[in-house]
């Protein structure tokens, strides 16, 4: 949530945006992982965008339940739609809509200057349909076109039944931001459903240029494995993974099945690092984001994280192409008794599973606030 303590601290860092700006000169785009109205509404997001280098955002499940649970923002919009006879599914998706058309339209002029690679947002399709793909491909189309913004990404998960949604997607010409990527497995079976879709539009004559990002999650490993791994190897599994995934990313823009298609006109699906704020307390606030540095990527941050590395953090280095010790320390860590491939599944599916009890709650929020609406509204008839 934007807080007065936050607004604050962006006003006295006049002098300690060394952090973003880095990592813009060294090529990687800064995204806020976080939306309010009261963002919208009070400037922080423009703030964000002109003094903290933040070209892009993104939302999901958890962080609209946050605030429209926790604030008051959105309580006379809802009570408007309420009063339209709307409810559930279809009024929560009028206010994220109209939110990130707002905000679409704060960061059109980076869209614009770097030729739809960077200012973008993002949607995510109702998470109950992970696991159905017809109705996740429907349901993409549908939100896409009623957001009617060319820099609006939908989130499809990258689960085996979300990836044909993806390569449909992209094929029908709608950016996708794949979520809940956790291993370089993942985040390869992303890439691979978003070049089938590009090289089908080729086939069929159409545009290339169909933007997507594919976002691979950082800090639930090292949440999952705390109290299992050695001191000597705690709090090293995301990074090792995000670096492991690097690599792999940096083989394929080289390779020469993406150069085919790139002399079409095809562009990357960038990796995106998501869930980059730290969770231990005792660890630096910007772990994730100085340890992951890397050319023509994305970080999308939380609010708190977006704030700390605007204050204190620094760039020591970026990510080698080669993924550093990536390999050297996922050996030590599977030896250590941690089945990474088994944990990256157990991780997307619980992370699939947190996004439908956010989205649970959010209706239910959503039909509380809708019932106490039409209790005031009969009071007075």
């Amino acid at each position: 949530m934007t807080s007065l303590t936050s607004l604050t601290s962006l006003t006295s860092m006049t002098s300690m945006t060394s952090g973003p700006a880095d990592l813009h000169r060294l090529g990687q785009s800064l995204w806020l992982d976080n939306i309010t109205r009261g963002m919208l509404d009070d400037g922080t997001l423009q703030r964000y965008i002109r003094d903290l280098s933040v070209t892009g955002l993104t939302s999901n499940p958890t962080i609209f339940n946050a605030a429209v649970k926790n604030t008051s923002f959105y309580d006379a919009a809802i009570a408007a739609k309420v009063r339209q006879g709307k409810a559930g599914e279809r009024l929560f998706f009028e206010l994220a809509i109209e939110d990130l058309q707002r905000a679409a339209d704060l960061f059109r002029p980076v869209f614009d200057r770097t030729g739809g690679l960077d200012g973008w947002v993002s949607l995510e399709v109702s998470p109950t349909l992970a696991y159905d793909t017809a109705s996740t491909l429907a349901a993409a189309r549908d939100l896409h076109a009623r957001a009617d913004r060319p820099n609006l990404f939908i989130k499809i998960p990258g689960t085996p039944e979300g990836l044909p949604a993806i390569e449909e997607a992209i094929f029908a010409g709608v950016p996708v931001n794949v979520t809940l990527l956790f291993t370089r497995d993942h985040f390869l079976a992303a890439e691979e459903a978003y070049l089938r879709g590009i090289h089908r539009r080729i086939e069929a004559g159409l545009s290339p240029r169909v933007c997507s990002v594919a976002s691979l999650f950082i800090s639930r490993w090292d949440g999952a494995t705390a109290s299992t791994l050695p001191a000597a190897l705690a709090n090293r599994l995301g990074l090792a993974v995000g670096q492991q995934s690097y690599r792999a990313y940096r083989d394929l823009l080289a390779s020469d099945r993406f150069q085919r298609l790139a002399n079409f006109g095809a562009l990357p699906q960038r990796l995106l690092y998501a869930s980059t704020g730290t969770k231990d307390p005792q660890l630096p606030d910007t772990l994730y984001v100085s340890g992951l540095a890397s050319p023509h990527t994305v970080n999308t941050m939380p609010e708190q994280t977006l704030l700390a590395f605007a204050d204190h953090g620094a760039v020591a280095g970026i990510v080698s192409a080669g993924g550093g010790d990536a390999d050297e320390t996922l050996l030590a860590i599977t030896r250590a008794g941690i089945d990474v491939a088994a944990l990256g599944a157990k991780l997307q599916k619980d992370g699939a599973e947190s996004f439908v009890k956010s989205w649970t709650e959010l209706l239910q929020v959503i039909e509380k606030k809708s019932q106490a609406v039409s209790a005031a509204g009969g009071a007075t008839r």
